[in-house]
């Protein structure tokens, strides 16, 4: 525990007049739990940690095995935009552990930290970027469609534009928290949009994007909207992604910029791109954990299908942006099939393991796809080694079951717990009788 920053915390949460702290950590799946605790109990969650019930939380513990500890992480305080200014309130993300301090299994936040570490201790920080999408509708209404909050197109702009200023108030939110904003643009789809966090280390990040998550609904709630990171709420319309910028750094230096290669991608990049796209499948369940997810990655709606890669191609799971005016630290990758309901912990720390797989066995990067693979036959694109990704979320897990990577990647509590919940998952989306059917065979058959 860095004994300054716990100072600071505590001497921020007495100036400030903080009357809640609220406790944040992450279920396997990725969604938000919370507990809150009253200032004079802060020095001591800080110190030795907050007992809890994992078994009340899916795929923590077992009843026999339940209680764990919260140990609040100071780095991560920061104050909530969005309390009531006369009684306000504070957040820390927190690290779950065993009783003996050893890291808890169970815990997406700590997944990431042993790869991000594994990469330290090789020289290298991974940093992360990612352009998120995301829905505004009319407030829901059971059993009916949803309604766009507006009919607006990619980057429309207009005087009464109020899901842009919906935007605008969650970017002044986010910056308040200490979370840079790159841009926000209205996207294809109507209410679609999208925000794009600048670049900061993969545990930082993964963070800052459990945040955006509440702060984007938080606000719109506030506002009578319902926003939604659904990957794929709408038919006939785009899904939403989000698209991963992605960089290795060894120090001050980019490890993915080789100012000798035609393409200006060093040995590393090329590698670390390699062992994305061999183990891209088998990583799919996790970066797309829904059923819905495959609604979207389905041609011609902007999303990916093939494994492949080219430098401006979006049609590939791997695009290589040109960096702008040659600058070296600005040399990335763009991985295009994850999408913003993913648990960020666990689809950060494949990803990594994937790529750093490739780097350390020296995997060949197979050859630029540049075309447009939505108007080649998939025939010929896998007679030249292109293949699919997952068409479903089961058939996601079954390549996930057999993948020796992930299985370590994840950890054996973690794997088990997912393999069995996503396979529930699947087994109940298969009882639905959808409209679709109804339509097509009620009156046929």
């Amino acid at each position: 525990m860095n004994e300054q920053q716990k100072a600071y915390v505590l001497r921020s949460v007495e100036e400030r007049g903080v009357r809640l702290i609220r406790l944040w950590f992450t279920d396997v799946l990725g969604n938000l739990k919370s507990m809150a605790i009253s200032p004079p109990e802060l020095d001591n969650a800080l110190s030795d940690g907050l007992t809890f019930d994992g078994s009340s939380i899916d795929g923590f513990s077992r009843v026999q095995e339940s209680d764990v500890l919260a140990i609040p992480d100071p780095d991560t305080f920061e104050l909530l935009p969005w309390a009531d200014p006369g009684a306000p309130e504070a957040r820390i993300f927190c690290d779950i552990h065993h009783f003996d301090g050893t890291a808890f299994e169970g815990d997406p936040r700590q997944v990431l930290r042993r790869h991000v570490k594994a990469a330290h201790d090789a020289g290298l920080t991974f940093y992360v970027s990612p352009d998120v999408e995301y829905f505004y509708f009319e407030p829901l209404t059971p059993g009916a469609e949803p309604v766009p909050f507006d009919d607006g197109g990619f980057f429309d702009h207009t005087t009464n534009d109020v899901t842009g200023e919906l935007r605008k108030k969650t970017i002044r939110t986010l910056e308040t928290m200490g979370i840079p904003v790159e841009f926000s643009f209205h996207e294809d789809a109507p209410g679609q949009q999208e925000i794009d966090l600048r670049h900061t280390d993969a545990l930082t990040m993964a963070d800052s994007m459990m945040t955006l998550r509440l702060a984007v609904r938080e606000i719109a709630a506030r506002n009578g909207v319902h926003a939604t990171f659904m990957p794929k709420p709408l038919e006939g319309l785009q899904g939403s992604g989000m698209h991963l910028h992605m960089s290795l750094f060894r120090g001050d230096e980019n490890a993915f910029y080789d100012e000798n290669d035609g393409y200006n991608l060093s040995d590393t990049a090329k590698s670390f791109m390699a062992g994305l796209l061999h183990h891209a499948a088998e990583i799919t369940a996790v970066t797309n954990q829904t059923v819905n997810s495959y609604k979207r990655l389905v041609p011609n709606f902007e999303a990916p299908v093939h494994i492949s890669w080219a430098r401006d191609n979006r049609s590939g799971l791997i695009r290589v942006p040109i960096a702008k005016r040659g600058n070296p630290l600005a040399t990335r990758i763009e991985y295009r099939s994850a999408d913003p309901a993913c648990n960020p912990y666990l689809a950060f720390s494949l990803i990594l393991a994937a790529g750093m797989r490739g780097v350390e066995e020296g995997y060949e990067l197979p050859e630029e796809a540049d075309a447009n693979l939505f108007e080649i036959d998939d025939d010929v694109l896998a007679k030249l080694g292109i293949n699919q990704l997952p068409q479903s979320l089961n058939d996601a897990l079954i390549i996930m079951e057999r993948s020796e990577l992930v299985q370590g990647a994840l950890g054996e509590h973690i794997f088990e717990w997912f393999v069995r919940n996503k396979r529930h998952e699947w087994r109940a989306y298969k009882t639905q009788v959808t409209p679709f059917e109804r339509d097509r065979y009620l009156r046929s058959l």
